[in-house]
């Protein structure tokens, strides 16, 4: 699954021309590495999105094409 993509189903970010514009400007790393908008992404690997001053880092353990928002939470899990 696109990164992009799953930050938006995730519902870590509300939109995903904004998922893909984080990864762009370099806010969004997999595992560690700048990562872009399209980089795939697969369960288990660990994303960091910085939103100013703050960092939130989360580990990826379901990648489901469409989750109800009650289920969202359960696609990661907080590090």
């Amino acid at each position: 699954m696109r990164l992009d993509k799953f930050l938006k189903v995730s519902r870590l970010i509300k939109r995903r021309t904004v998922a893909a514009e984080a990864c762009d400007a370099g806010r969004v790393s997999v595992n560690g590495q700048a990562a872009k908008a399209g980089k795939e992404i697969k369960v288990g690997d660990t994303i960091a999105i910085s939103f100013g001053d703050k960092t939130v880092t989360v580990r990826v353990l379901a990648l489901n094409e469409t989750t109800k928002k009650e289920d969202a939470d359960s696609m990661f899990e907080y590090i």
